[in-house]
């Protein structure tokens, strides 16, 4: 693999630190200008590697890399790097914290009018948007996780307390981004012979069945997701759960763009403020709800239950959206792989329920077939059905491939594929958008998680291939300056689109970033374990032994000081390649093979002395 996770991440670093700081003050936003999502994506750029790869951490200034130091030489030394992120999230906690002390998540320029019909109104601006939860789920966890880290090595008073002031502002964003996140959560329930339930029926009968007998093995598939969803109260609205009771209806899971219309409140302990009235459609959408999923697989990951990051109120609130995540994964994992030909997400492009098709789409639903992959340990033959079509994505969208004159597929990258937000025209005289152009970086990751999850070393080496493909598209695609990187100029990579302007999108930056945090966690998993290999390392050691055996039994041991130490040198090789051979049998084989040829040469030595 030609990514070098770690060299890139610096100069990441690096560029974001020379970018923010400007005269020793922190600037927030950029291309897209300030708001509660972007400025969460210009944090994580650092936070995210700080707070998931060992190598990066930034808590423990004693342990604290030199090469991590000078990427971020511009906010000081070990100590100070600290102490100045703790200021940094402090007054991004308090920037989205409203008059009332509750804290905001608005959309505000991310959103767009439909057609071009002017600017949002100011209502429109700050309607919540799940996009915001998800960051802000992630952004505090991150912080958590650095405070728990940094206040064990803090004994200056007035440094707890600006820690102990942090911690609280971000618990409780978290606490309001999961009432959030709960409220978003929604269920379409729709008619066979509507256009919405004759395109999912479409999209699933991918072996030209009759009707009646897709709708039958539908329902038939998805019977556990209905009854478990029946049972979900919390946050959502009453009339869309009963109307799962008619087991001749189809439906579809997962979270709206923001707080759907008439989602009630969720009672809890947490003093979060009044929760805001929804205005989003109640239907899923695929951005949003992979968004959402990404976030909620924070909440019970192995670092959230190691630190005890969440109390017992938000526990029961993560259990709740575990219960959501749960059924969002299985539901849309059993519709991408239905059937027992062809899979409806290898039918590219994917076509959702309102008629909308795009290959950023069948993007989304591999996203959540990945992720149930990995659940139930899935065979590399289904991982490398998700890889074939990762890969004629990549080809598609012209990321390995060249485009052509007036290439529409390039729209995936400028400006994006736009998404309607139904119901927010209440808010205003027309209906928002919200551009998705995060296709480069998601393909990346998802090519990553895949080769990750692969036993067969031909099949992993061949989506390594196509990873460093998509990454050369992404060095092509960065702003550049003296010191560093960051992102994104498409036209760098299609001359034939415009050039924008060169301030940095910590929208697409941020996903880069998570992109090579994958890269970094499949670089530092254990290689592959080849069945065929460690036969062969059992066959060679077996040798090796024997013969090392039959040197100490022709009294070899008893020869001179030289000799007891080369002798010695090969036992303790021996003994470390038959710890090793299982989990590393190519190293193993090298290391037998290595005492194989001194045992060698003692015999050629002792026949050249016998023959004399």
């Amino acid at each position: 693999m030609k990514i070098q996770p770690r060299q890139q991440l610096l100069e990441i670093w690096q560029a974001t630190t020379r970018s923010s700081l400007q005269d020793g003050k922190w600037i927030w936003g950029s291309k897209d200008r300030t708001n509660s999502i972007s400025d969460a994506e210009q944090l994580l750029s650092i936070m995210l590697p700080a707070t998931s790869m060992e190598a990066f951490r930034l808590d423990r200034p004693n342990e604290t890399a030199d090469d991590v130091l000078s990427a971020l030489r511009g906010l000081g030394d070990a100590v100070e790097v600290p102490q100045v992120l703790i200021r940094v999230i402090t007054d991004y906690m308090e920037r989205y914290t409203d008059a009332s002390g509750a804290p905001s998540f608005a959309g505000d320029s991310y959103f767009r009018c439909a057609e071009d019909d002017g600017d949002p109104t100011a209502a429109q601006a700050a309607t919540d948007v799940v996009d915001s939860f998800a960051m802000s789920v992630t952004l505090s966890l991150a912080t958590l996780s650095f405070l728990r880290g940094f206040a064990a090595e803090v004994t200056r008073e007035s440094l707890r307390r600006e820690i102990d002031h942090l911690e609280e502002m971000a618990s409780k964003r978290l606490s309001a981004a999961l009432i959030g996140l709960l409220r978003s959560f929604t269920v379409n329930v729709m008619d066979a012979d509507s256009a919405e339930g004759q395109q999912l029926i479409r999209t699933a009968n991918q072996q030209g069945l009759p009707q009646r007998q897709v709708i039958e093995a539908l329902r038939r598939a998805l019977a556990q997701v209905r009854a478990s969803l029946r049972d979900i109260t919390i946050g959502v609205n009453y009339d869309a759960i009963s109307s799962l009771d008619n087991p001749n209806r189809l439906f579809e899971c997962g979270w709206s763009w923001g707080i759907v219309k008439d989602a009630p409140w969720v009672e809890t302990t947490e003093d979060v403020g009044d929760q805001a009235d929804g205005v989003a459609e109640a239907a899923p959408y695929l951005y949003f709800s992979v968004v959402a999923l990404n976030a909620i697989e924070d909440l019970f990951s192995e670092r959230t239950r190691l630190l005890g990051l969440l109390h017992e109120e938000q526990q029961r609130l993560a259990q709740e959206l575990q219960r959501r995540w749960d059924l969002t994964q299985q539901y849309w994992s059993t519709i991408a792989s239905f059937g027992d030909g062809r899979w409806p997400v290898e039918d590219v492009p994917w076509r959702t329920t309102d008629g909308f098709e795009s290959d950023y789409f069948s993007l989304l639903v591999t996203a959540v077939t990945v992720q149930d992959l990995a659940n139930r340990r899935a065979t590399d033959s289904d991982l490398a059905r998700v890889g074939d079509v990762l890969t004629e994505l990549a080809n598609r969208a012209r990321i390995t491939s060249r485009p052509y004159h007036r290439d529409h597929a390039l729209g995936l990258h400028l400006p994006g594929v736009e998404l309607t937000l139904g119901g927010s025209e209440e808010r205003g005289p027309s209906r928002l958008t919200w551009l998705a152009a995060d296709f480069s970086p998601l393909l990346l990751k998802r090519m990553l998680r895949i080769a990750q999850m692969m036993h067969d070393s031909e099949r992993r080496g061949e989506l390594l291939r196509q990873s460093d493909m998509i990454w050369d598209h992404l060095l092509e695609r960065r702003l550049k300056d003296d010191t560093g990187y960051l992102w994104d100029q498409p036209a760098g990579a299609y001359p034939q689109l415009p050039m924008r302007d060169e301030h940095p999108s910590w929208y697409y930056t941020e996903r880069v970033v998570e992109s090579l945090v994958t890269a970094a966690k499949l670089v530092s998993s254990p290689p592959l374990q080849s069945p065929r290999v460690s036969a062969h390392a059992d066959d060679m050691l077996y040798e090796a032994e024997h013969l090392y055996d039959q040197e100490l039994l022709g009294g070899a041991g008893e020869a001179g000081p030289a000799m007891r130490k080369a002798l010695q040198g090969m036992r303790l090789t021996l003994e470390r390649a038959r710890r090793i051979r299982h989990t590393r049998p190519a190293t193993a084989v090298a290391l037998i093979s290595e005492v194989l040829r001194e045992l060698d040469q003692l015999t050629a030595a002792r026949r050249d002395v016998t023959s004399l």
